[in-house]
């Protein structure tokens, strides 16, 4: 059976949402998993800490080291993962999750907020990749997986929301290059998407979306799962739709991934509307 026994997981953004059960789900097979994150303290809005992450991950049955860590700044990001294989030897597997978003249009978004979105969501995933890379060339089955949309050059992904979509299509041409610049290195470097909403805590504070519409982050971190155990070297360069990944494993019941059950669902701002 696949798994990720004895895999170490280096997943930005963990203290919540996608980024956390992603970890939970590679906790389950027994990884470790690094919980990398700007939460510390309580945050008045939004639930969990890289503490409390990191404390359900050992509770599911992984080992979890807690890095507190701003994707903006290089000296954080090359300190965590120094931390990281000084305590589990190397990286296998990196998932680029954090992100910052704001659906404005153009003459809505601050230009601190525009700031805020490419360093985070371009050049956290670009750091990132670049800093674990090394290990990831000394790894057996090594992956990066960035959670990211397919690349789609209709207006109408553009029009909403410019310069957040310009932010997750620059994470998303990261994967289309880094794909082909490690293929020969066996590593794979592919990016995963929604196909619906998906409750998470960011997505209660993003006005027009409602939490009752949305599948709950499992149908995401289930699909990455399927994903991280495939053999590398096979599986990459792929932009992977996690109903899609889930059709392909033989799970086409969805229903248990609805956030509200009977509730109609609402596509992604990057997918076309459900039929």
């Amino acid at each position: 059976m696949p798994s990720l026994a004895g895999k170490t997981l280096f997943i930005t953004g963990a203290s919540r949402g996608i980024g956390l059960a992603i970890g939970l789900r590679a906790a389950r097979d027994g990884a470790n998993v690094v919980v990398t994150g700007k939460t510390v303290e309580p945050h008045p809005k939004l639930p969990g800490t890289i503490y409390t992450a990191a404390e359900e991950i050992e509770r599911a049955g992984g080992k979890a080291l807690p890095i507190a860590m701003d994707v903006r700044f290089e000296d954080q990001v090359r300190s965590a993962v120094e931390q990281t294989v000084r305590k589990f030897g190397g990286i296998d597997i990196l998932v680029n999750n954090a992100s910052a978003i704001s659906l404005t249009g153009t003459l809505d978004t601050p230009m601190k907020r525009f700031d805020l979105m490419m360093t985070v969501n371009v050049r956290g995933t670009f750091l990132c990749s670049q800093a674990c890379l090394p290990h990831l060339k000394r790894a057996a089955n090594p992956h990066i997986l960035t959670l990211a949309s397919p690349l789609d050059m209709r207006a109408q992904w553009f029009a909403p929301h410019l310069a957040y979509t310009m932010s997750k299509y620059g994470m998303s041409m990261c994967v289309l290059g880094m794909a082909e610049e490690f293929r020969a290195d066996g590593i794979a470097v592919n990016a995963l998407w929604p196909r619906t909403i998906i409750a998470t805590a960011a997505l209660q504070i993003i006005p027009g979306r409602d939490t009752r519409r949305a599948r709950t982050p499992e149908i995401v971190s289930e699909a990455a799962w399927h994903i991280l155990t495939r053999q590398s070297r096979s599986s990459t360069g792929n932009f992977f739709i996690d109903a899609d990944v889930l059709a392909e494993a033989g799970i086409t019941d969805l229903s248990r991934y609805a956030a509200a059950p009977g509730t109609p669902l609402q596509a992604d701002v990057f997918m076309d509307p459900l039929d």
